[in-house]
């Protein structure tokens, strides 16, 4: 079996879509249809049911995948690192949202770089969700963090922690709106109050409204940036409120920089997952920062 067709299989098995695999692979959409259709033929059986939005894998080609994929992995990870120098650090390809992989996961990551023998190079690219998911199903990462857990077989994903979420905001915006008006009207004492967040959605707010207040957050996005770090600049300058998780606000807060705004009986939550693609705990780089990263996650709580 040809192992190009292979890998123009396990591309659109990861993709979902003949056209996401075919930019991953930068080949046109035709060349990979005909691939896929070539395959098939060969197999006897086919693969993929065409839909509307991409394709699915029969049950024939969920078995293929899990089948070939793992190889396909080991044989790009030999091409990659090479067989004649022994003493090259292996590269570890970490994928996650930015502000917890630079404040959590690469702190710890980096105690295994190194030429100890079995330390690693390590390369960061920084993302959300989806993103992260799709370069790791395209074989761009081989470790992701990611708050989504995802569908299917090929990725295989652990529970790493879990973060508290707290609405904060500059002590001068925390007595303008008033501890006692909060706890007598609840979110209705927040509906004029500027909104500091990371998209105009306002995942973060959104998500706190709903899971404590049980309502949707009235005011807009006065302060828009991508990148929670810089929402808690701006909330510690005066800006509005925000929700932020716990490990990022914690020194802030007890700086006085910020202040905690609400204290609900069940503060919200958000799960971190270790992501990687079925069978690649086998390579002994990826194992081993994955199992690193479970243990120090021990101490974040």
């Amino acid at each position: 079996m040809d192992l190009a067709l292979l890998r123009t299989f396990v591309t659109v098995h990861r993709a979902g879509s003949f056209t996401r695999a075919a930019a991953l692979l930068g080949l046109s959409q035709p060349a990979v249809t005909s691939q896929i259709r070539t395959l098939e033929r060969q197999l006897g059986r086919p693969l993929f049911l065409r839909q509307a939005r991409g394709v699915t894998p029969t049950t024939i080609g969920d078995e293929l995948a899990h089948k070939a994929a793992p190889h396909l992995d080991a044989l790009v990870e030999i091409a990659e690192t090479g067989l004649d120098d022994e003493s090259s650090l292996r590269t570890l390809h970490l994928a996650g949202p930015p502000e917890f992989t630079a404040e959590r996961a690469l702190p710890a990551l980096t105690e295994l770089t190194g030429e100890d023998g079995q330390g690693f190079a390590l390369r960061a690219s920084f993302g959300n969700a989806e993103e992260t998911l799709e370069g790791l199903a395209a074989g761009h990462h081989d470790l992701a963090i990611s708050t989504a857990r995802p569908r299917g077989a090929l990725l295989t994903a652990t529970p790493l922690c879990d973060e508290v979420h707290v609405l904060v905001a500059s002590p001068r915006r925390a007595e303008q709106i008033g501890s006692g008006l909060l706890r007598r009207k609840g979110a209705h004492a927040l509906e004029d109050v500027p909104v500091v967040e990371v998209h105009e959605s306002l995942p973060f707010v959104s998500r706190y409204w709903a899971s404590v207040f049980d309502s949707r957050p009235a005011a807009p996005g006065t302060v828009i940036v991508p990148d929670l770090r810089a929402v808690l600049a701006c909330a510690a300058a005066g800006a509005g409120l925000a929700v932020l998780p716990t490990y990022l606000c914690a020194e802030a807060l007890e700086r006085g920089d910020v202040v905690a705004l609400h204290h609900p009986a069940v503060p919200p939550l958000r799960t971190y997952f270790l992501v990687v693609r079925t069978g690649t705990l086998a390579m002994p780089h990826v194992a081993r920062a994955h199992d690193w990263l479970l243990r120090a996650a021990e101490d974040w709580g």
